[in-house]
């Protein structure tokens, strides 16, 4: 299984963004053109964007439609895949006809996994399920509320439902710089069989690297985030370090 270096561009107001911890309140504004940041990324040899629209993903509808549109172009042939307040599929339906080349569902996954199911069969290889986790129950509606089932229960849900991945994310660890939850995420591979993207805490080459070592166990790839905007990772050294294992 290849793995993939993922760099990740967070749309809050039209702009390019970090939050800590998932917190609104706690967004550092890295790039005021979320194209240019597109652009920039497109010139290396990453295997995919990874756009979260922030704003939809509070207000549980699409919000930023253009700049996911304009990210799109810049990225060119690169794939892109988008979530964030794709609730139903009309707006699934929309986000693929802007150009992105997967759709991410989380709170969707927990609310109505019937919907996703139905999205997989429908659009087969571009439906990633999203399970972000605080102390390893899902939160769903930007995070903002916490249920009781945990991320390995909702992801066994989708073991056969012909979905593409699973991103997983630590929401304690996501702009932390903190390194991310390794074992989680394999032990999530490890029970549902699926190819499993790590995300939250990436901050180092080492990081990158322990995780490609998971990939033999499903963990397919990284995203990363914060680490990218303030050099904490080099994208060329990254990917040439990566691709030497």
């Amino acid at each position: 299984m290849a793995f993939e270096l993922i760099p990740a561009i967070d749309l809050l107001g039209g702009a390019c963004v970090r939050l800590a911890q998932g917190r609104y309140d706690a967004a550092t504004v890295y790039e005021s053109d979320p194209a240019a940041a597109a652009k920039r990324f497109a010139a290396h040899a990453v295997a995919r964007l990874h756009v979260v629209d922030l704003d939809g993903a509070r207000a549980g509808r699409p919000v930023n439609t253009a700049a996911v549109r304009a990210i799109v172009a810049a990225a060119r042939a690169l794939p892109v895949q988008l979530g964030g307040g794709l609730r139903d599929m009309a707006s699934i339906e929309a986000a693929l006809a802007t150009g992105v080349d997967r759709v991410v569902l989380g709170t969707v996954a927990l609310r109505d996994p019937a919907l996703v199911r139905a999205a997989a069969a429908r659009f087969p290889g571009r439906i990633v399920v999203g399970l972000d986790a605080k102390e390893g129950r899902v939160a769903v509606e930007g995070w903002l509320d916490t249920g009781e089932a945990t991320a390995l229960e909702v992801g066994r849900r989708f073991a056969d439902a012909g979905v593409a991945a699973i991103v997983h994310t630590d929401i304690a660890r996501d702009g932390m710089l903190s390194g991310p939850n390794l074992e989680a995420s394999a032990e999530l591979a490890d029970a549902v069989g699926l190819p499993v993207i790590v995300s939250g805490g990436v901050s180092s080459e080492e990081d990158l690297v322990a995780a490609a070592r998971l990939a033999p166990r499903g963990v397919a790839g990284a995203i990363v985030g914060r680490a990218l905007y303030t050099g904490a990772v080099d994208l060329d050294s990254a990917l040439a370090r990566l691709g030497s294992l």
